[in-house]
């Protein structure tokens, strides 16, 4: 993509296809006939450290505790994944400086989940993860509905999340306010 309009990006076109073979089959879509290609597709490999024998769920590198790693490194897919672990980094690291709990969000909640997985899942076969249902904690009684079943997961995230944030409001109160 450019500011002038004249060019156009295919994101997420990770393909083993060779430049001339890709370029046969975009060039089947009509519209596409004779465009110019600018930049082809090609497979990449992130970098990130096996999260569970070096992070734990705060983010926190095990072995250097005010180290820590959040994003692609981390070992999470996805830029909503990439940004909430770096802004849950960066408040775990803010609360080690004012000397108050380091709690990552519950498991019951979306990214508590993922920073649970990134730092309990098999070492021997870690990959990457993105966000879902899979890794986070079931319901102790499921609707049978898939819908219901996700809008009560859902439903308790939110509940979870916003103690978790009261809970580390008032210890960030606490740090700050005169004895």
């Amino acid at each position: 993509d450019t500011l002038a309009g004249d060019h156009y990006s295919l994101v997420g076109f990770q393909t083993q296809l060779k430049w001339a073979e890709q370029a046969r089959v975009l060039r089947m879509i009509p519209g596409l006939e004779n465009a110019e290609f600018v930049r082809f597709g090609m497979v990449h490999r992130n970098t990130y450290v096996n999260g569970p024998m070096v992070l734990t769920e705060t983010w926190q590198v095990r072995s250097h505790p005010g180290l820590f790693f959040a994003g692609q490194m981390s070992g999470v897919e996805g830029y909503v994944e990439s940004a909430a672990s770096g802004l849950l980094a960066g408040l775990h690291a803010a609360s080690l400086v004012a000397g108050t709990p380091v709690v990552s969000p519950p498991r019951t909640t979306a990214i508590g989940a993922l920073a649970y997985y990134v730092s309990h899942a098999n070492p021997a076969h870690y990959d990457p993860s993105n966000i879902t249902f899979g890794i986070m904690e079931p319901l102790a009684r499921a609707p049978r509905e898939k819908l219901a079943r996700k809008l009560a997961v859902a439903e308790r995230a939110l509940t979870d999340l916003q103690a978790w944030m009261d809970a580390r409001t008032s210890q960030d109160l606490s740090a700050v306010s005169p004895a």
